[in-house]
């Protein structure tokens, strides 16, 4: 990048700007920080490629996310889970590890974790956890860093079986191995603080210590559709060379389009997973193209 001018006389006598562009100066931070996120988009884009032999079309990942650094975020993913874990041992919720439903977990959550590494270098390193919570709330989870937690209510007011378990936790490790909450909070970050673009997106740290700062609202945030459905698929891969049936995330949005349907209450993981025709559509479009990895598995299992 070229030095800025040290006067005023360093300015081309056109009026343009140092740069070279066709602007004044005094609009030359603006145009400056639209170039280096563009530079920024461009690298993204080289790190984020799809691995070669994904069977799911779901495109790169956003580029919004490269401003808020995962390390911080992941940071503090951490510490609001072992804040929740202890707020549930301290009231008698958390399932021992050694019960069988959390067993259960555990042996899903060990068959899918081999096959997350190539949607995000990052997963090798994590930390992988998995708690189960006594909760009547249908709901279940993953934070960045692979935080997993999964409530009682989930598993038994749907019965879901270990297909229909492998296909939520895929679809919620497809959230963390995605960026998605990452994506989310740059978003939030730069609408809340009124970002300067020429200060912020050229710094990056005051953005990023402003998101990392954001982590409370982790377990809060709301996808996008485009980020549900990328989910879907990402999980449905991952779920099916684990060796579990993909014909079960048809069946397990059937169940929650039920339960969607009633008057019951406790459905924290429908507000932010809404079900739908369209939904269960797209997955019965992509239950073929995973079907061969499902029954390779299978076979080596």
């Amino acid at each position: 990048m070229r030095p800025s001018p040290s006067s005023a006389s360093d300015l081309p006598r056109d009026g343009a700007c140092w740069c070279g562009a066709a602007h004044g100066g005094a609009a030359h931070s603006l145009w400056q920080a639209r170039r280096a996120f563009l530079k920024l988009g461009g690298a993204a884009a080289t790190a984020t490629a799809l691995p070669a032999w994904a069977q799911v079309d779901v495109g790169e990942g956003s580029r919004l996310r490269h401003l808020v650094p995962a390390e911080e975020l992941e940071q503090a993913a951490n510490q609001q889970y072992t804040e929740l874990i202890q707020q549930a041992h301290a009231k008698g919720a958390l399932v021992p590890t050694n019960h069988a439903q959390a067993q259960r977990l555990h042996r899903i959550a060990k068959d899918l974790i081999p096959h997350t590494y190539a949607w995000n270098a990052r997963a090798r390193e994590w930390n992988w956890s998995v708690a189960l919570i006594r909760s009547d709330d249908i709901n279940a989870f993953c934070m960045p860093g692979g935080k997993i937690a999964f409530f009682t209510g989930i598993i038994d007011r749907l019965r879901l079986t270990d297909d229909e378990i492998a296909m939520i936790m895929g679809h919620e490790m497809a959230h963390a191995l995605r960026e998605h909450s990452r994506e989310q909070l740059a978003k939030n970050s730069a609408t809340s603080i009124g970002i300067s673009l020429g200060a912020q997106l050229l710094g990056l740290g005051d953005l990023g210590n402003y998101a990392a700062r954001l982590g409370g609202q982790l377990l809060s945030l709301r996808f996008s559709r485009n980020d549900e459905s990328d989910a879907d698929l990402v999980g449905l891969e991952i779920a099916a060379r684990a060796g579990y049936n993909p014909q079960a995330s048809v069946a397990l949005w059937e169940k929650m389009g039920n339960v969607t349907g009633s008057n019951s209450n406790g459905l924290s993981f429908l507000s932010t997973h809404p079900s739908g025709p369209e939904r269960i559509r797209e997955l019965q479009r992509n239950v073929p193209r995973v079907q061969g990895l499902y029954e390779q598995a299978r076979r080596t299992r």
